[in-house]
């Protein structure tokens, strides 16, 4: 199980969230905050808790909040809070934005727009120490950052075979079995094989999460 805390100042945005990613079995809210100040002092507060169960293991944090906004906090909590992992959930994709949050410790970035799908699939990649950020923020990120900015890759695409990453590629511009069969000259069955095979070095479930997946780390 995956805990998760909401950090957003709107109450509608917190309880619509909350809605959506507990249809999840993985994935349980166990506290929500206005802003990154609130947010740090419910951090501090499951810390003096013996019931480690209970603190959250992802942040899912806005930007543009009173008080305190998302990028100090993120900066925060990362010093003070290493285990937690930051996903920055935001309407806002300019370069300063996206480069800021990421420099000050945040492993993903996703806009609010994003299908409720592809934020479990967000918050279970950044739970396993990935960075996952939305298509096209990676030039965000090097626009803001320049040549320095390096964004961690999943050790598991080293294992896919040269055939195995054009398949996931496939995928990722929607095409069916049939479709990739004829594209790459091989069968059905074959292909079939491949997305099998895949899926399960990738510890994805199903070509919905390999083509979000694809489409993060290969720039797709």
């Amino acid at each position: 199980m995956i805990n998760i805390l909401l950090v957003d100042d709107q109450n509608l945005i917190r309880q619509g969230l909350k809605a959506l990613l507990e249809l999840e079995p993985d994935l349980k809210i166990i506290g929500e905050a206005e802003n990154g100040q609130i947010a740090i002092s419910i951090l501090e507060g499951f810390a003096n808790d013996r019931v480690k169960a209970l603190q959250p293991d992802v942040i899912l944090m806005d930007i543009r909040m009173p008080v305190m906004d998302g990028v100090t906090a993120t900066r925060e909590i990362c010093q003070q809070f290493p285990a937690v992992n930051i996903l920055v959930l935001t309407t806002f994709d300019d370069d300063i934005s996206v480069s800021a949050a990421i420099e000050a410790g945040a492993k993903g970035y996703l806009l609010k727009d994003t299908p409720s799908e592809e934020i479990a699939a967000a918050i279970r990649a950044v739970d396993r120490g990935y960075t996952h950020l939305a298509p096209g923020m990676m030039a965000k990120v090097m626009s803001g950052r320049g040549n320095e900015t390096k964004i961690a890759l999943p050790l598991e695409l080293a294992e896919l075979t040269p055939r195995e990453l054009e398949v996931l590629k496939l995928i990722a511009t929607g095409d069916n079995n049939r479709e990739i069969a004829q594209q790459l000259y091989i069968s059905e069955g074959t292909v079939k094989n491949h997305v099998t095979n895949l899926l399960s070095r990738l510890n994805l479930r199903d070509r919905t999460q390999a083509a979000i997946y694809a489409k993060t780390y290969l720039l797709i």
